[in-house]
């Protein structure tokens, strides 16, 4: 195994496009947060209707879930997944161990957005659609990163399974996607279909 080991230019713009989608969600969701503490009657732009609430979800106890708002982890890590993106598009290589931290992070991110997907659908009733802004870059973005850990060999994987990652990677991000936005239509059928 090579001592370090760069993506290939369709990863890396994968990288900086997800990474700055992510970003422009948390950045507009911390300006609409700070203008919510100074004024209460303040109504994000978002907030469409009962459903399409982004007020709501910006008020609940999830959205600051480690004491803070939420978007705020999303400015830097969103940030350092740009930082990747563009570092590989200029020709950097990183280390098993970088990789594996970034896999990590990326782990960490799927893992509190599909928390953030349960508490929005079934706990605080509404969506807010800068949020799944976020939500549809760190799928893909996990997905893809895991994909490029097993088939380069940072994480120990069955051949059939890196076969599959080097051929079909893209479709555990669709599935994944549709599988969150079949159960927005189903939790708000009614809501949609009246």
């Amino acid at each position: 195994m090579r001592p370090t080991v760069g993506g290939s230019r369709a990863f890396a713009l994968l990288l900086v496009v997800c990474g700055a989608a992510g970003l422009v969600a948390s950045w507009v969701i911390t300006l609409d947060k700070f203008k919510l503490l100074e004024d209460p009657d303040f109504t994000p732009g978002c907030s469409l209707n009962p459903v399409v609430s982004c007020g709501s979800v910006m008020e609940s106890d999830q959205a600051e879930a480690f004491g803070f708002p939420n978007p705020m982890l999303g400015l830097v890590a969103y940030g350092i997944v740009i930082c990747v993106g563009v570092s590989l598009l200029a020709g950097a290589a990183f280390p098993r161990w970088y990789w594996l931290t970034f896999a990590a992070g990326c782990l960490f991110g799927i893992g509190f957005v599909s928390w953030l997907q349960f508490e929005s659908l079934y706990r605080i009733d509404a969506l807010c659609l800068w949020c799944c802004l976020a939500w549809l870059a760190t799928i893909p973005l996990f997905w893809y990163v895991t994909s490029f850990v097993v088939r380069h060999g940072f994480l120990p994987a069955p051949d059939p399974l890196k076969t599959f990652f080097s051929e079909f990677t893209w479709v555990l991000p669709v599935l994944h996607i549709g599988i969150v936005g079949m159960l927005i239509l189903t939790r708000w059928w009614d809501f949609w279909t009246s």
